[in-house]
């Protein structure tokens, strides 16, 4: 959400469709409600709603509550190039009334396009924005609304961190991940470690060392290295076959004798590492611990699959149990 231009559905646009970031200068604004299903070629399993900045979705006429009822995460884009004051009570007015419907929405504000401003700038846009949105919600009396605050640009990998962050906070088994991947990096000699998905550069978990940013940007280059080098070579001569397999695997030496290494997880999830060339000496090593750690995850995931499959079942005996063959519902007790 948030107001017109200020660059909704580009983001959508860069990170789960690959669009370069120039290209949507040519995007026309969005001037109705898009839902999108980023399920079907993506681990992370759920629907991006892009709202057009015009529309007064607290309009009598709208059913709001419909849909903040069902949402895990509510991304208000801030475009910080420009002035933000009405964008500041629209966001204060969509945060009231959505937490009034779900309590247990996480509120992201991205302060965005920050690309144009300098260091100092983006700071004190980022301290001025944060403290003015809780000052409003303190008016209010709604201190224990949580807001997170991220600076993002489309022309950089700060949009891909911001939007990992986000995603992480929806994913149950995140604990579990994170303890997974310490372990493996304890008895493998790594450094740092990141469970990425693979289409969109999301980070889905990471261990508890600090991420650095250009950790980071290095990773997604090298999934973008490998990703198009396996369309070009990997696939067959009648284009048969996935880029993107069980096989797929990469090496990349850099000049500060660090190897960055790349295994497939899982048909969505790709484990990036960086590791010493000294403890990449013993190879054998982390592949063994590597094929535990996949065997874990896959584990992790099956449990989960399961527990939606029982909701959904639970979910259908319910809906039965209210309605007669012919489907008429049943008067109440």
């Amino acid at each position: 959400m948030g107001l017109r231009r200020s660059g909704k559905s580009s983001i959508q646009k860069v990170v789960f469709h690959k669009m370069s970031p120039n290209e949507t200068l040519f995007l026309e604004s969005t001037n109705k409600i898009c839902r999108e299903d980023v399920s079907n070629s993506s681990f992370v399993n759920f629907q991006i709603w892009d709202f057009p900045g015009q529309i007064d979705f607290f309009d009598p006429t709208f059913d709001y509550e419909m849909i903040f009822r069902g949402t895990g995460a509510l991304i208000f884009v801030i475009d910080s190039q420009d002035d933000y004051m009405e964008a500041l009570a629209r966001l204060h007015l969509t945060v009231t009334r959505a937490y009034k419907v779900n309590p247990d929405i996480n509120f992201e504000i991205f302060i965005h396009k920050v690309d144009g401003l300098s260091d100092d700038h983006k700071i004190e846009t980022q301290r001025d924005i944060h403290q003015r949105a809780n000052d409003d919600l303190a008016d209010a009396g709604l201190e224990k609304i949580h807001l997170s605050f991220y600076l993002t640009s489309i022309y950089d990998h700060s949009i891909f961190e911001a939007f990992s962050k986000v995603v992480q906070k929806l994913i149950l088994q995140l604990p579990t991940l994170e303890n997974l991947l310490n372990i493996f990096i304890s008895n493998s000699g790594i450094e740092k470690a990141f469970l990425f998905d693979v289409v969109s550069k999301i980070y889905i978990a990471t261990d508890s060392t600090p991420v650095d940013m250009q950790t980071y940007e290095l990773c997604c280059d090298m999934i973008d290295v490998v990703i198009d080098i396996s369309c070009i070579y990997g696939l067959k001569e009648d284009g048969a076959g996935t880029p993107y397999d069980k096989e797929s695997t990469a090496i990349i030496k850099l000049n500060n004798t660090t190897v960055l290494y790349l295994k497939e997880v899982t048909k969505f999830l790709a484990l990036v590492c960086f590791v010493r060339e000294e403890c990449f000496e013993r190879k054998g090593l982390i592949d063994y611990n590597f094929h535990c750690f996949r065997k874990a995850i896959h584990e992790v995931f099956e449990v989960r699959m399961k527990v939606v499959r029982s909701r959904k079942h639970q979910n259908q005996m319910q809906k039965n149990k209210r309605a007669t063959p012919n489907g008429t519902p049943r008067a109440p007790l």
